[in-house]
């Protein structure tokens, strides 16, 4: 076990209401967990909320509909969010979002301002939000799900390898933070990137019977590997990229 068991810890988790942020919410809820999401559907916010809280009755799981995309907005959030709860232990980073092109010439700029703006300023609000918070914690991290595509880009996913990319590199700067703030003892708080290839769930399989989706993550693996990076200690996580796929 690390330091970050998570029986009473308070966890947010931004993008709640897609499909990995469903599955996220009910496996932190069912480790115990306050569980606050948010996303910018209210309607499938609360679909996500009711559901976790259905599936773990007692357990403590609320939703507010936060524009990341708003600086004050999310700082005003994690605010909100120690404040009422006394503490703030993780931040879940789902917000998602793809475009891409048939050749790298087509690629579009406007793809990559859409891109921008869901995948890399978000990390930029929520990490300047909460990483004071998170280092006051004494089990706090900061979970980025990342994509292969980063690392070895395709000539047709440009924009969104850079993006992805871009947000990496910020949040292995968040954890530099957390190194120099642990000092001669180490890091007690943790920024962490999950990379998979892609993120698969039970209506893409209906959708698509034949499909194979080799390589892709279930969203319930993604959750529980969510989960298990409160079992593990601050220092061996810090800073480092945790594959949930083949390394490219």
């Amino acid at each position: 076990m690390g330091n970050g068991a998570l029986d009473g810890a308070v966890i947010a988790v931004a993008g709640a209401g897609g499909p990995a942020g469903r599955a996220t919410l009910l496996r932190l809820a069912e480790a115990g967990a306050t569980v606050i999401g948010s996303d910018n559907d209210p309607e499938r916010l609360a679909e996500a909320v009711d559901a976790a809280r259905y599936a773990h009755g007692g357990a403590t799981v609320t939703g507010d509909t936060v524009d990341l995309l708003d600086p004050d907005s999310t700082r005003e959030w994690a605010a909100r969010t120690e404040e009422e709860f006394g503490r703030i232990d993780g931040l879940v980073h789902l917000v998602g979002g793809w475009r891409g092109s048939e050749t790298f010439t087509k690629t579009s700029v406007d793809d990559w301002d859409l891109l921008e703006m869901l995948l890399v300023r978000t990390v930029l609000h929520t990490s300047l939000a909460f990483h004071e918070g998170l280092q006051r914690s004494d089990r706090g991290r900061y979970v980025l799900i990342s994509a292969a595509g980063a690392t070895r880009p395709t000539a047709g996913n440009a924009a969104y390898a850079a993006a992805k990319a871009a947000a990496e590199a910020w949040t292995l700067a968040m954890g530099d933070y957390f190194r120099k703030a642990g000092g001669e003892q180490g890091p007690t708080s943790a920024a962490v990137i999950l990379v998979v290839k892609a993120l698969v769930h039970d209506a893409m399989r209906a959708e698509r019977p034949n499909a194979k989706f080799a390589g892709f993550t279930d969203v319930r693996d993604l959750a529980e590997a969510i989960a298990g990076v409160w079992d593990k200690p601050a220092a061996e996580l810090n800073g480092n990229r945790l594959w949930l796929t083949e390394k490219p």
